[in-house]
């Protein structure tokens, strides 16, 4: 049996290696650069499920490929859900983790309620019809950073039921418990049914 190709929507090498690792040899995952695609798809939807839609239908207009790609955000219950769908630039445009953490804990200086959760949503198109599936982890943030794997908000992020930050734990674990591990595995349930 052949198995299914598809392209991950993603410009993100920390994103395609993680999903990589969770869906292993299952499907064969092909990159925007594995298909020539050299375009920066702007994410102008003001929700998670729109960017990811963007993402996915100009993959697959464009390229004619069963793709699927994915927006995550990471939502502070004291910040009203921010910096949400603006999690990647919440800092300005520049996409910089370090000024996004240092935005975030200043933005959250003297707040007792921490709560947050990280959110992430797949948008897959399969012979041109439209899936969404959705991954959550609620969590807490923390006060000070800790921990040097992963990226984005990982150092200043705990899972509920854990006492290390997504920084700290390493990949493997994370790749279990994460939120783009659960919407992952429920893409992969999906695509091998």
């Amino acid at each position: 049996m052949r198995m299914k190709k598809f392209v991950f929507a993603t410009n993100n090498a920390h994103k395609l290696e993680e999903v990589s690792a969770i869906l292993k040899d299952k499907v064969e995952l092909l990159s925007m650069k594995d298909i020539n695609c050299t375009v920066d798809i702007p994410e102008t939807a003001d929700t998670l499920e729109g960017n990811a839609l963007i993402k996915a239908r100009f993959i697959f207009e464009n390229y004619h490929s069963n793709c699927f790609a994915d927006d995550t955000g990471l939502e502070v219950e004291a910040l009203d859900g921010a910096p949400g769908v603006y999690s990647a630039r919440y800092a300005g445009d520049a996409h910089n983790s370090e000024a996004n953490m240092k935005k975030l804990l200043h933005d959250l200086e003297g707040a007792e309620n921490r709560k947050a959760q990280f959110r992430t949503v797949f948008a897959l198109i399969i012979d041109g019809k439209e899936h969404l599936f959705e991954g959550i982890v609620k969590g807490e943030i923390i006060r000070h950073r800790r921990g040097n794997s992963g990226f984005g908000y990982d150092p200043i992020f705990v899972p509920e039921g854990y006492t290390q930050t997504f920084a700290e734990m390493g990949n493997e674990l994370k790749n279990k418990i994460s939120h783009r591990a659960l919407a992952t595995n429920k893409l992969c349930k999906f695509l091998l049914k």
